[in-house]
């Protein structure tokens, strides 16, 4: 039986959210969610598991976001929850952020572990959880099912010897700082959005397909997102992006990110974008010429996945 979605957060796209391209930047969608994750957890009967002194908490193993219409400067935002299937230990939530107009503007579907606080390590939900969860269910709206992304069982490779191997590009270095984690030492999941957002005008060496017919118009947007976590850095610890093409046509480029550890060579996460240029004037999405089609597909990297 299906129940209803509850508001979770409720405000607005500050100028200093927004990046390059005039809407709100990727890694502050993110944060918007998880501070909506935290008004859900409460509707759920966990008001307080991303305090200082909690014993469980949720940790997001696995994020998917539809971005559906721009949010940009002092747009007002209202965002819904709802769950999609809970487990023994694990649910997969659903967040839907929507414009003053009723319009969706991104939709999240967040894969969450009920874990110890600590050590991460996941254990049952309480029966109170499980009982709140059946008036909480709702479906997903066609809106935010994935379209261009498969949400099935990944078995990453992902490795810097993998990367080295597969020739992708370095488009993100650097440490993660105290001020970057959560409460419990992990780093913050928008910040490694974040992270892949900030790589993004290395992969494209400031040259974005699209721009010979655009010129100085040419930008780009994300359209939808998989973001998978592996293992999570925490302060001290230092994260490189590899990024590469990985598919695509006139319209829809699929890029592949790595997270990678470079000291140890192992992989925080993975993620894959199906992303798109845009007119930044009459912001729509640009198909590309024959001519610059053919150069994006020579970019493209056999055998890249998540």
């Amino acid at each position: 039986m299906l129940g209803e979605a509850v508001e979770v957060w409720r405000g607005s796209v500050a100028t200093w959210e927004c990046d390059a391209m005039g809407h709100l930047n990727v890694g502050f969608y993110v944060a918007k969610a998880m501070e909506g994750l935290a008004g859900f957890a409460a509707e759920l009967g966990m008001a307080r598991v991303f305090a200082p002194d909690a014993r469980a908490t949720l940790i997001v193993r696995e994020e998917h976001i539809r971005f559906l219409r721009e949010a940009r400067p002092h747009a007002a935002l209202t965002m819904t929850g709802g769950v999609v299937e809970i487990g023994e230990t694990d649910a997969r939530l659903l967040l839907l952020l929507r414009h003053r107009t009723g319009e969706l503007a991104a939709s999240f579907q967040l894969v969450v572990a009920h874990a110890t606080a600590r050590e991460g390590r996941p254990f049952p939900w309480p029966a109170r959880v499980l009982e709140r969860a059946k008036a909480l269910t709702v479906e997903v709206p066609p809106e935010a099912a994935p379209r261009s992304l498969d949400l099935g069982p990944v078995q990453s490779r992902a490795s810097l010897a993998r990367a080295d191997e597969l020739g992708l590009g370095r488009t993100a270095l650097g440490a993660v700082g105290a001020e970057d984690c959560d409460v419990f030492g992990r780093m913050r999941t928008e910040l490694m959005m974040a992270r892949i957002s900030d790589g993004i005008p290395h992969f494209f060496n400031g040259r974005r397909p699209g721009a010979d017919e655009l010129g100085g118009r040419a930008g780009g947007a994300a359209l939808e997102y998989r973001l998978i976590h592996l293992d999570w850095p925490r302060a001290g610890d230092r994260v490189e992006l590899r990024s590469g093409a990985s598919g695509g046509d006139a319209r829809f480029r699929r890029l592949t990110h790595w997270l990678l550890d470079p000291d140890s060579g192992r992989a925080w996460g993975v993620a894959e974008a199906i992303a798109v240029s845009f007119d930044l004037e009459t912001r729509k999405i640009v198909t590309l010429s024959d001519e610059a089609l053919a150069e994006a597909d020579a970019r493209v990297i056999a055998g890249l996945t998540l």
